[in-house]
């Protein structure tokens, strides 16, 4: 099965998903790295789910797939597929884990190894990249150990509540 290991599988957004979305949404401390500057409604994301993620990757240029722990059939995160452009056959992607106690188990090493062979064999992508904030050591060690390369580095390129961050650039070459 494409989408799964012995580890972890991915899957679509489900209308059971909402209260962990709401939750994971309006979450401040995510806040921080993912450019979120107000808080989500239950009502928006019920939406999302019933609407907006249901349609063409082609169509909506972005796809937000669950992180499921495969022995235990837990929500352990999400990874999202954005700015999506399939005539360069590329796309930027984000990948979020549920808070310390489902970290550092490789939940996310795994999910992003699987949806790299799903990128590079369903959606015939030729490279992915990812921006993390230089200080978020957990996000440049995952990347590195997937064999992303790290292809510079934006000055002042996100602001939070804690000021201007500078950003790495990963790129990988499917």
């Amino acid at each position: 099965m494409l989408l799964k290991n012995s580890v972890v599988y991915l899957r679509a957004l489900e209308p059971e998903d909402i209260d962990l979305l709401y939750f994971w949404e309006n979450n401040t401390d995510i806040w921080k790295v993912s450019s979120t500057i107000m808080p989500f409604s239950k009502f928006t994301l019920t939406n999302y789910v019933m609407e907006e993620s249901q349609k063409d990757i082609f169509e909506a240029r972005q796809l937000r797939l669950v992180i499921v722990e495969t022995t235990s059939d837990k929500t352990v995160g999400l990874l999202d597929l954005f700015e999506f452009e399939p005539i360069d056959q590329r796309g930027s992607l984000g990948i979020m884990i549920n808070e310390n106690a489902d970290r550092q188990k490789g939940f996310a090493k795994n999910a992003l190894l699987l949806f790299e062979e799903y990128c590079k064999k369903i959606l015939n992508l030729h490279q992915l990249y990812a921006r993390t904030d230089t200080d978020n050591l957990a996000a440049k060690a995952l990347f590195e150990s997937c064999g992303y390369e790290n292809c510079g580095c934006l000055k002042h390129w996100h602001r939070n509540q804690d000021g201007w961050k500078d950003q790495l650039e990963f790129q990988k070459i499917l």
